[in-house]
């Protein structure tokens, strides 16, 4: 299968809120090589106010968000279209289960098309992060790092392609660091062969799950406090190792002992669980966890002190007893009831409901996003009325008011005009990023010689937040008499 490594620079850090501006993309052969690049930027749309710190961390100016060829509408076309002709592949990207699978996801959503584009219709996502994670706790020395402020190793993208010889002067462009995402896991493709395909065998959320309830012991790789640790675990009973509400997998950690364990009775077993450190381990099937043979766990502390016929032992008693897994189940579906009752009840914007607004009426309206899409603008705007998702009709007219307003009745043109400016124009805090946040925000960057980010002068810093600052000041003035 091919791969398609992927970076995205946004203007913001909030992914329900957060505007690709750039994306850079590069599709490989199943041996790692060349085959396309594709790389796209954009002007900022008119509804929304960037955050200061992220123009300034990908080097985004006034220029640049204002003067590209491309709109926001036109980009994300060009990147659909571009995924679609590249599937079926693996996706891949540095930290990008987080964040870019997640923005991207919200920002298809947004825009009126299937969000799930990167792990659907044959389509794979892995993330580089966690390769590069596993690559060290499998070999701590797989490639050459610096230590960060905590005394850890540096597990930054920039900071691993200068050490291992590659240029990263031009760190935080998207197809940048697109590169040097392809360079660091060629490094380690070639360093253990072996390992690669197992380190993504978890690409997929099935093949995750079937593992976990096939296997009897396996190990873990997890990173915790700047650490990346193996972990030898054995999955609950095949009837019950999946989290009754989130669907993740369970297992227990084998350093335990299990016989004490399996003794307590219900309420001492919910004590024990709250306990710190957990003996029970999460694995996040959707979410690329690395899973690798239990021969690597066997290998490091604690467990290559423990007797293996007793690591058996325990990982047997996990496996096979039921009643043990039920309560455990039964326990997390308590607390994620509890934790869910005692969740904010406010009401979530149409923008923050990809997950939670349904999905039965949104994908009635699936079959009319290809008519959406190649229909003019007078057109688009008369097929809102066929959809019976009222967030995607939302979502449809903000489409139209930043690509054609002038196709806009006068009453829906300043209704949409005004619901923007109730939320740029808020001096509350809010979930999205305000006028007034920009302006202390730009301010504080201003003010601290520390906050210089890649600028090379305090000069060059201060046109640059003025450039910015000039954008956010139209459009505050553009909003001001809605």
């Amino acid at each position: 299968m091919n791969y398609v490594v992927w970076d995205i620079e946004t203007d913001s850090a909030q992914t329900d809120w957060a505007t690709i501006i750039e994306i850079g993309a590069i599709l490989l052969d199943e041996n790692f090589k060349e085959k396309e690049r594709f790389s796209a930027r954009c002007r900022m749309p008119q509804d929304r106010v960037p955050s200061a710190t992220a123009l300034c961390i990908n080097k985004s100016n006034v220029d640049l968000i204002t003067k590209g060829n491309l709109s926001h509408y036109e980009m994300l076309a060009q990147v659909e279209k571009k995924f679609r002709e590249w599937s079926p592949a693996t996706f891949l990207g540095y930290s990008s289960i987080n964040f870019d699978d997640e923005v991207i996801r919200k920002e298809f959503f947004k825009s009126l098309r299937k969000p799930y584009l990167t792990n659907t219709e044959g389509n794979v996502r892995h993330d580089a992060l966690n390769i590069v994670k596993a690559a060290f706790a499998i070999d701590e020395n797989i490639l050459k790092t610096e230590l960060n402020d905590k005394g850890n190793k540096s597990m930054k993208l920039e900071s691993l392609a200068r050490l291992n010889g590659f240029e990263s002067s031009g760190a935080h462009s998207a197809l940048f660091d697109t590169e040097l995402t392809v360079k660091i896991l060629d490094l380690i493709r070639k360093k253990q062969p072996i390992l690669w395909s197992e380190y993504l065998k978890t690409s997929s959320k099935v093949v995750a799950e079937n593992l976990i309830k096939q296997e009897n012991i396996f190990t873990l790789n997890e990173y915790f406090y700047g650490k990346s640790y193996l972990y030898l675990c054995a999955p609950l009973h095949p009837n019950s190792c999946v989290h009754p509400i989130y669907k993740w997998g369970q297992a227990v950690d084998l350093k335990v002992d299990v016989e004490a364990i399996q003794k307590l009775n219900y309420e001492d077993l919910n004590k024990e669980m709250k306990k710190s450190p957990k003996f029970l381990r999460t694995i996040k099937f959707n979410k690329a966890p690395i899973i690798l043979e239990k021969s690597h766990g066997m290998k490091v502390e604690p467990y290559k002190k423990i007797d293996p016929s007793l690591i058996s032992k325990r990982a047997e008693l996990v496996k096979t007893n039921e009643k043990f897994s039920i309560d455990i189940c039964n326990i997390l579906r308590e607390a994620a009831e509890e934790k869910m009752e005692t969740a904010s009840q406010e009401d979530l914007e149409p923008e923050e409901t990809i997950y939670s607004g349904g999905f039965e009426t949104f994908n009635k309206d699936v079959p009319l996003f290809q008519k959406f899409h190649t229909s003019d603008w007078k057109g688009k705007f008369a097929l809102l009325d066929k959809f019976k998702d009222d967030r995607l009709v939302i979502f449809g007219h903000s489409l139209i008011y930043n690509e054609a307003p002038e196709i806009l009745p006068k009453d829906i043109y300043k209704k949409i005009k005004r619901r923007i400016a109730s939320r740029i124009l808020s001096t509350n805090k809010e979930k999205w990023w305000t006028v007034s946040a920009f302006y202390s925000e730009c301010d504080e960057i201003r003010e601290n010689d520390d906050k210089m980010f890649s600028f090379k002068t305090v000069d060059e810093k201060l046109k640059f937040l003025d450039g910015i600052n000039d954008y956010v000041m139209n459009l505050e003035q553009k909003y001001s008499d809605a």
